[in-house]
């Protein structure tokens, strides 16, 4: 796992110090540099720059930027290649000597092999650059999901100077050049309002894009090409197996999955909530550990924080698990000194953070202590369907054989007479209610995209100022999730939903935040669910298996009662988040009053003062849970301050 950085530009050596010392915290093993010697025809050159967290091969042999033997290729990669030593024999079959035991050899004499046609073959997470030297050419890849974040900035040449492109694991190692305007991007504010992250290749820096995942750039010539190397299909679902067949295949594949993401140099342990997918990461670690404890993490939050909240303790059910399976066990209790902790998970997020970012972090903290590599359940619940929203879609579905001119106000009418709020904790499920009777009466990807919806168009034209209404006057929100929609027209419903949530939600928001706040603690996640032998395994299953009736990850529940106790194969579904409607009556209510202001509002010309107000004085009375949109909304004021303000 590693930090890289690099540009094709005038003086390229100028910026690249600054670009490494911005992602010092993703490597602290060891630091390199390479620049091109030759220059083209604009006066450019070539710099690609890396920063070390050695996880395979510890010694000085996996030093970055590395050269191919030729000299033609410099490869700088963060991230793993599970499948290295499979590769590394057909590679030497093909007559290839190799000097290290690296996974980073492998994938720099693939590319030499096969060009892009390589990432087919492999099996990982990962983001790398390689420039050609004979063809100047500089290649960016991100791996099938995003597990990885890669990010860049291209500038088109003007005015008789040359085009550059930069790219980065880290928005800021691109400000760090001092070349990337500091800019908020509006259609990328207006999706992040929609559904607190915007989606690929958007982020909320103007001209500042992401590579999507599954994607390969080249930059030839000033001229930028994009194409997708990789896809999930659901055209070869397997029908007419038996249960107890499909039950065998699958505790053989994610046995297969965590055995394969367990390969390290280093310690290595895993994250416990108690829930289904990590309790089955732990129990399927334990068969290959050599009789070595496996070390696991968990977070708790303490009985106070969750007077208003719903998120079920999960301390109790991973001590539960502990004593099934007999790990080493390590518990961290959230405590609410976030006020302190916000402004330093903005910086490290790139981005407003959310609820999820702060137990992320604080666990990878704690784990980093004693390990370098932690495994995480992430990727089960858009693998093998979850999600209460997916159930509320098959809930909802029985109401269309009502015609929608009924069907519609009949719902808006349900949505109408259900209380704004209760004390204490019915005011996130009356909240989580009227969104699904609001939602409920649309058409089917309409009300889906309804779910994951905090501000809706119409509370967004509320809150918008006059200049930020223009700005975003005919923006689409929803347009990137259409277009995913639209690639699978001919599936099953349920894979509908699964595949939009993998293109979107799952890369945008969960892989983002688990990558930046583990990296932040300079600690390695690894996400065994989102292996491609496990996706494209799943992708074949029947979506009766995937969610049976009100059972959600029907087949890996059954799969896993052989192993597991049934109440905890079976317990109620916990969202891995933070108390914050405790902490934003408690500990953050100061910085809301203060950075949520009117002043502060009416300064930052982007919101109508009134309706902040309105919006932060009903959720505190609790006539309305609108808590995450509070704590979206001081989250990019902090974000703000840190990245346009500095």
């Amino acid at each position: 796992m590693c930090g890289i950085a690099g540009l094709v530009s005038l003086d390229p050596e100028r910026y690249v110090p600054r670009m490494l010392q911005a992602i010092e915290h993703r490597g602290r093993d060891d630091e390199g540099v390479w620049t091109s010697s030759a220059i083209d025809e604009a006066g450019r050159r070539a710099c690609l720059a890396h920063r070390r967290l050695a996880i395979i091969d510890t010694s000085a042999a996996g030093h970055q930027p590395m050269l191919s033997a030729d000299g033609r290729y410099v490869l700088t990669f963060g991230g793993e290649i599970y499948n290295y030593r499979e590769l590394r024999e057909q590679l030497q079959a093909k007559g290839h000597a190799f000097r290290t035991e690296t996974d980073t050899e492998v994938l720099l004499t693939a590319f030499a092999e096969w060009n892009t046609d390589c990432l087919p073959r492999l099996n990982g997470m990962f983001h790398f650059a390689v420039w050609d030297n004979r063809e100047r050419t500089l290649t960016l890849a991100r791996d099938h999901v995003g597990i990885k974040p890669l990010y860049y900035f291209h500038e088109p040449a003007a005015a008789g100077k040359p085009g550059s492109l930069i790219f980065a694991s880290e928005v800021k190692a691109l400000l760090a050049t001092g070349l990337v305007e500091r800019a908020l991007d509006h259609e990328a504010l207006h999706q992040f309002l929609t559904f607190l992250w915007a989606p690929d290749p958007n982020t909320l820096f103007r001209n500042v894009k992401t590579l999507p995942p599954a994607h390969v750039l080249t930059f030839h010539e000033d001229e930028i090409k994009l194409s997708e190397w990789w896809d999930v299909s659901f055209d070869d679902i397997e029908e007419g197996r038996s249960e107890a067949w499909w039950q065998e295949q699958t505790m053989e594949m994610l046995d297969s999955v965590v055995r394969m993401e367990m390969v390290a140099d280093v310690p290595l342990g895993s994250f416990l909530s108690g829930g289904i997918d990590s309790t089955s990461i732990v129990a399927m670690m334990q068969r290959h550990s050599k009789g070595r404890k496996v070390s696991t993490y968990t977070v708790g939050i303490e009985a106070e924080d969750l007077r208003y909240d719903i998120i079920p303790d999960d301390v109790e059910w991973a001590r539960k698990v502990n004593q099934q399976l007999d790990t080493d066990y390590h518990e961290i209790m959230l405590q609410p000194a976030v006020a302190e902790l916000l402004p330093k998970l903005v910086y490290h997020l790139d981005e407003p953070a959310i609820d999820m970012a702060i137990p992320s972090f604080l666990v990878s903290q704690a784990a980093r202590e004693t390990l370098r590599v932690m495994l995480s359940g992430m990727g089960g619940d858009e693998v093998f369907a979850g999600y209460p929203r997916q159930l509320a879609m098959k809930i909802a579905g029985a109401l269309d054989p009502v015609p929608s001119l009924l069907r519609r106000p009949l719902m808006q009418t349900v949505a109408r007479a259900l209380p704004g709020g209760l004390p204490g904790r019915l005011t996130a499920p009356l909240r989580n209610a009227k969104k699904f009777a609001r939602s409920a009466g649309l058409d089917f990807e309409a009300r889906y995209l309804g779910y994951g919806t905090y501000f809706t168009d119409e509370a967004k034209q509320s809150l918008y100022s006059d200049d930020l209404r223009a700005a975003t006057n005919g923006l689409d929100a929803y347009a990137s999730h259409r277009r995913y929609f639209a690639r699978v027209a001919q599936a099953a419903p349920l894979n509908r939903l699964l595949y939009v949530d993998l293109k979107t939600f799952l890369p945008c928001l969960n892989l983002i935040t688990t990558d930046k706040t583990s990296m932040a603690a300079n600690l390695e996640v690894r996400v065994p669910f989102l292996n491609r032998r496990m996706i494209e395994f799943a992708a074949r299953l029947p979506p009766d298996l995937k969610l049976r009736g009100f059972k959600r990850k029907y087949i890996l529940k059954r799969a896993l009662e052989k192993l597991l106790p049934h109440d905890v194969v079976w317990r109620k579904k916990a969202g891995f988040g933070a108390p914050i409607r405790s902490w934003l009556r408690g500990p953050l209510r100061p910085l809301v009053a203060e950075l949520l202001s009117a002043e502060v509002v009416e300064r930052r010309g982007l919101f109508r003062p009134a309706e902040v107000k309105r919006i932060v004085e009903l959720n505190l009375s609790g006539r309305e849970d609108l808590n995450l949109q509070v704590f979206q909304l001081l989250n990019l004021e902090l974000w703000q301050r840190r990245f346009m303000d500095q």
